[in-house]
């Protein structure tokens, strides 16, 4: 092959960047299979970096990559299908299909990654599966680079991603946008996934590392690659509710890697930018009423970045939000949130009794960040004992490097104290 113009290659570049996983997604519909998509999608690629010219580019790029790998797809089969009976009616279907001669195919690309989304979070696959399918499929990730991201072998999440395309094909999960009758319930599948990415990138659950950007910026794209194609309240609030709390990223760790609590941040680093298009997110998605889960967390992030200072947060809002919130969605992390705004609004004692009366019922008895507040709630109450009972508890169960970094500082500092 010939050397391409860095011309031809830089912009090949750029429109693999952009849409690739579009163009992917629709190569899906039209050829009904994950692996053959894959494959004709670089082969689409390699064509045009041999054909294209500075002269003869096509005025619609990624239709004429779309039709090159449905045809190089056709060709692939044709000569595996000579030695395997069994692809011989898949190639037949796809030889009696036609797509758009006028190549107009813009909108039904952007309604395929759609479908491709929904497709991947289908209720039918086990949680984790869902997760890895959607870095992989939707948002282009590697094998390595979702193993890191969970800190799991890439074997692991190989076989995730081989169970889940078998899954999808054996049991003929749809490649579609479910009915608008089945949409809250299958969104918020979708809904979870993207929530849970964010977390894992923002908060992580073990490791050395307290963040994983490159994680939590997969899921903003992500976010709002779904509002820009499906534009319902609560699809706005979890948005909002991201960008809200990456606007703190800068903040939230020295630079040794060490947490920083809410209220020591440095506000100044916080990202206004992305403070004011979250907070516009946020009334957008309380203008519809009735808010769902995500739009109340995200109403109360917008209460925390209002906040000039840490002492002018209005802590009586937060509290009531949290008990709205507990209305839709009971759980008892939620109540732990809510004790400890309570506290800071009423007493840490107020706060002290609902944690212990969560701790009473067995709940949260192994989670750490319930035995830190509990600790923290203590000290500040005057109750030092039970305030270092708690945080050795908390260390005991602590899995993030950072984290146990932290709490061993404050047992440091309450021992220096009594």
């Amino acid at each position: 092959m010939p050397n391409r113009p860095e011309h031809i290659r830089r912009l090949l570049d750029e429109i693999y960047r952009k849409e690739a996983r579009a163009i992917f997604a629709t190569l899906i519909r039209l050829l009904g299979d994950f692996d053959l998509a894959e494959d004709a999608l670089h082969d689409a690629f390699k064509t045009a970096l041999e054909q294209w010219t500075e002269t003869d580019t096509p005025s619609n790029p990624r239709a004429w990559l779309v039709s090159t790998g449905r045809f190089k797809a056709i060709d692939r089969l044709r000569r595996q299908s000579r030695f395997d009976p069994l692809q011989v009616q898949q190639l037949r279907q796809l030889e009696a299909d036609t797509i758009d001669p006028s190549m107009q195919l813009d909108k039904e690309i952007e309604d395929d990654v759609l479908r491709l989304i929904f497709t991947c979070c289908h209720p039918a696959l086990p949680f984790e599966t869902r997760t890895a399918l959607t870095l992989r499929e939707v948002c282009g990730l590697t094998t390595e680079e979702i193993a890191r991201a969970f800190l799991v072998s890439p074997s692991t999440i190989a076989q995730r991603i081989v169970r889940g395309k078998a899954k999808i094909r054996e049991t003929k999960i749809p490649f579609e946008v479910p009915q608008q009758h089945e949409l809250p319930d299958r969104l918020d599948a979708v809904l979870q996934v993207i929530y849970l990415v964010f977390n894992e990138g923002y908060y992580a659950s073990s490791g050395k590392s307290l963040v994983r950007v490159d994680l939590s910026s997969e899921a903003i794209r992500l976010g709002r690659l779904l509002r820009d194609l499906l534009r319902i309240p609560e699809v706005t609030g979890l948005l909002a509710l991201m960008l809200l709390h990456e606007s703190r990223r800068s903040a939230r760790t020295t630079a040794d890697g060490d947490l920083i609590l809410l209220e020591e941040q440095d506000r100044s680093l916080w990202d206004r930018d992305m403070i004011a298009e979250g907070l516009a997110l946020v009334e957008e998605a309380l203008s519809y009423g009735q808010p769902g889960t995500y739009t109340l967390q995200a109403a109360i992030a917008a209460v925390h970045a209002r906040a000039e200072y840490f002492e002018a947060t209005d802590w009586a809002k937060i509290a009531s939000l949290y008990t709205l919130l507990l209305r839709i969605n009971p759980s008892p992390i939620i109540e732990l949130n809510r004790a400890v705004a309570l506290a800071m609004h009423e007493g840490p004692e107020v706060g002290l009794h609902h944690i212990d009366a969560l701790l009473e019922r067995g709940m949260l008895n192994d989670y750490h960040l319930a035995h830190s507040a509990r600790a923290e709630l203590c000290r500040r109450a005057g109750r030092m004992e039970e305030a270092r009972a708690s945080w050795e508890r908390a260390l005991t169960l602590a899995q993030q490097e950072p984290e146990r970094r932290f709490i061993e500082r404050k047992l440091r500092e309450l021992g220096a104290n009594c």
